[in-house]
């Protein structure tokens, strides 16, 4: 969490929360992540597919968490076999929340 939020505080990487929806709207999320479940994101992640998301891009580094880690660390070979080259796992929200840091309300477009 310590070397994520100066990444996204400053723009230099996109945070994905992998967990599912219901489980955000009860805990929120890092500020500013995306929502995409961790089931969703390979075509979410694939430019080739109808439900690309164009926020992502295979050369801005992606920052993955989920409730534990695990979900995460799925999604992240996931986006490493997609070809994105600086893919990291935060871990858990848990992680985030024991450094520090405050969560928010998710809000996707």
């Amino acid at each position: 969490a310590a070397d994520a939020k100066p990444m996204l505080d400053a723009g230099e990487a996109i945070a994905i929360d992998v967990r599912e929806p219901g489980e955000v709207e009860v805990t929120g999320t890092v500020p500013g992540a995306l929502t995409i479940p961790r089931g969703m994101i390979a075509d979410a992640a694939d430019p080739d597919s109808p439900d690309y998301d164009r926020r992502l891009r295979t050369e801005t580094p992606v920052i993955l968490f989920c409730a534990s880690g695990k979900r995460s660390e799925m999604a992240g070979q996931t986006l490493l076999d997609l070809g994105y080259q600086r893919v990291h796992n935060l871990g858990g929200v848990k992680d985030w929340t024991e450094a520090g840091y405050a969560l928010e309300p998710a809000v996707n477009d």
